[in-house]
């Protein structure tokens, strides 16, 4: 179904409105995929914290303009679906490589983060990025590791006397 220019200016606008906070952008190709197979794939979009749209690649080229995602303009060609992370970065990249497993006719086509573009090969190495979660958990680890070491340090005289301590009792006592 066609439409006409005010739909097109929404969908322009919801697409620009996206791309401006989204961490992250995948380009797939989606040819072959039942419907079933689409509606599930946003269901899991829509727990995972991706938008999910299908929509014309002129369409998409004009909404990106003035965002990091411009990078991507010459290489919208196709029937392309869009992945953007809301959440965290690598929601659309582990979204598209676990759907893909199970389905061959999704096809990676291009990744884009931080103004810059890569194939669709790197969808690997943007799904393998850490969840806000896990990079806060590592961040933590990192900062209580100096003060982990400095207790322990403080600590070891103490246990030393303790431990001669314990040792002449006991020679004492034999």
């Amino acid at each position: 179904m066609a439409l006409n220019l005010t739909q097109k200016q929404e969908v322009v606008a919801e697409l620009a409105e996206v791309a401006g906070k989204a961490h992250s952008l995948v380009a797939a190709e989606y040819a072959g995929l039942t419907v079933a197979q689409l509606t599930d794939l946003r269901r899991k979009a829509r727990q995972g914290g991706v938008f999910l749209k299908v929509a014309k690649n002129t369409l998409v080229s004009r909404a990106v303009e003035n965002t990091d995602y411009a990078v991507v303009k010459d290489d919208l060609t196709g029937p392309l679906l869009y992945a953007f992370s809301q959440e965290d970065p690598g929601a659309a990249g582990r979204l598209i490589k676990e759907f893909a497993k199970a389905n061959d006719k999704l096809k990676p086509r291009l990744v884009a983060i931080g103004g810059q573009k890569y194939p669709g090969s790197h969808v690997d190495v943007l799904a393998s990025l850490p969840t806000r979660e896990q990079a806060l958990s590592m961040l933590l680890s990192v900062l209580v590791q100096p003060a982990t070491m400095l207790v322990r340090v403080l600590s070891e005289p103490a246990a030393q006397v303790a431990r001669v301590t314990n040792a002449v009792g006991q020679q004492k006592a034999a």
